[in-house]
């Protein structure tokens, strides 16, 4: 009993935490609805409410602590009721009142398993729930991140269909003075044609960011439900990413964390596999009771198993288990190998993604922006061509829209690596 009891007190104050959060699934994205919009703070508080694949685990983990309350208690007592000796040939048959013998029995049965058994078991049921905890905030993280990416997603598109509606405006200002132009003598009639034409495509690029948009809000509603249809507020945060940090907890990545209590689960099961060479024992105490004038008895009976076949039951069993100990530690090798190579390719995309974003903000946009600002001075001028400030400013828009993509793609990509390796675990938005 003191077994089960430190076994309580060691995961209460782990699963409390979850314990909250398996409540507050009850609320749903109807409780945002009044909101007028969602910030990224509020998306992530409300994916651990209404994700329903957090839930599950988050209820499998419960189910797990429960299940380890008992797991070391000897099983149920038996209650046995019987009669001995009836005769069932000659003229007294199946009459329990004409034999000295007979005797009709009522008791109960204890079984006791060794102990070394009873506690690995015990050690095994608390490594289950060790691991559905851990399971539990593996996908905790994973609602985490893809909820950030989702966001980040729609953000940036949302964005970049910000500057097509400017460049939409833009584009509504030139056609007035190629018109006022041509009216009054000082350009092509083709040239009437042309903003007509980036009108066309404009309303294209617009139609294609629509539909990544109505992506995004899809990605969204996986994890928070209807709330993704409301309007974003705010930016989301700019994870810090530091290369040496990140590679010393690789280790710490949450699918290798799960390892742990698989590990100790595991070592728990070839102990009690050993332990199934050590004799169960059974204690049962019956009255027994004969017609008269016989008096009534009592019966103490022990009985003891005996594993003398080590050899064909408890050895393969122990042999079993090791060898799923062994492939467990070499599975665990392997995702440490995997994680390790993964973090340093994500390092270096991020690396690379930081310096396009620097670049594209720095060099790129500020020349493309001057391009187009000289080509429409000299438009104005008479010296350019129309085709050629329509095909610098469609360089502008198009490094702008690229400098908004690739600082999402690097933000989806912090976001990837924190909630892997750098976010501190149990750790709620």
């Amino acid at each position: 009993m003191c077994a089960i009891l430190r076994c309580v007190t060691r995961f209460g104050a782990r699963f409390s935490r979850y314990a909250g959060l398996l409540v507050a699934c009850l609320a749903t994205a109807a409780s945002y609805a009044q909101n007028a919009s969602l910030s990224f703070n509020e998306a992530l508080a409300l994916s651990v409410r209404a994700a329903p694949s957090l839930a599950a685990k988050m209820a499998q983990a419960a189910a797990a602590q429960q299940t380890a309350i008992f797991s070391g208690e000897l099983p149920d007592p038996k209650f046995v009721m019987g009669v001995e000796n009836l005769p069932i040939a000659g003229p007294n048959r199946f009459d329990a009142n004409a034999e000295a013998m007979t005797m009709r029995r009522i008791g109960i049965m204890q079984e006791f398993n060794n102990g070394a058994k009873r506690r690995a078991r015990t050690v095994a049921a608390q490594s289950r729930a060790d691991m559905a905890v851990a399971e539990t905030e593996v996908t905790r993280l994973s609602v985490l991140r893809e909820t950030s990416v989702a966001w980040i997603m729609r953000a940036s598109v949302e964005n970049q269909l910000a500057r097509i509606d400017a460049l939409a405006t833009e584009n509504q200002l030139l056609a007035a003075a190629v018109r006022a132009k041509f009216v009054g003598g000082q350009t092509p009639t083709v040239d009437v044609v042309l903003p007509r034409l980036e009108a066309a495509a404009i309303e294209e690029r617009r139609d294609e960011l629509q539909a990544r948009r109505q992506q995004a809000i899809a990605m969204l509603r996986r994890w928070i439900g209807n709330a993704a249809d409301l309007p974003l507020l705010g930016v989301a945060p700019d994870w810090p990413i530091n290369n040496a940090a990140l590679s010393e907890r690789v280790t710490l990545h949450p699918e290798l964390i799960a390892f742990d209590p698989k590990t100790r689960m595991l070592d728990a099961e070839v102990s009690e596999a050993q332990a199934a060479k050590r004799p169960d024992w059974a204690l049962e105490l019956a009255y027994q009771n004969r017609a008269a004038p016989f008096d009534d008895m009592i019966m103490l009976q022990v009985s003891v198993d005996l594993p003398i076949f080590a050899g064909a039951r408890q050895n393969p069993q122990i042999a079993a288990k090791q060898a799923e100990r062994s492939a467990l530690a070499a599975e665990r090798e392997a995702v440490l190998r995997e994680h390790g190579a993964l973090l340093e390719a994500d390092l270096a995309e991020y690396q690379r993604l930081t310096n396009a974003v620097k670049r594209q903000r720095e060099v790129l946009l500020p020349l493309a922006e001057e391009k187009s600002i000289l080509i429409l001075a000299a438009w104005r001028g008479g010296k350019g061509s129309l085709m050629e400030l329509i095909a610098a400013r469609r360089e502008r828009i198009d490094a702008d829209l690229k400098a908004i993509a690739l600082e999402g793609e690097r933000q989806q990509l912090a976001a990837r690596l924190y909630y892997a390796y750098g976010h501190p675990a149990g750790e709620l938005p």
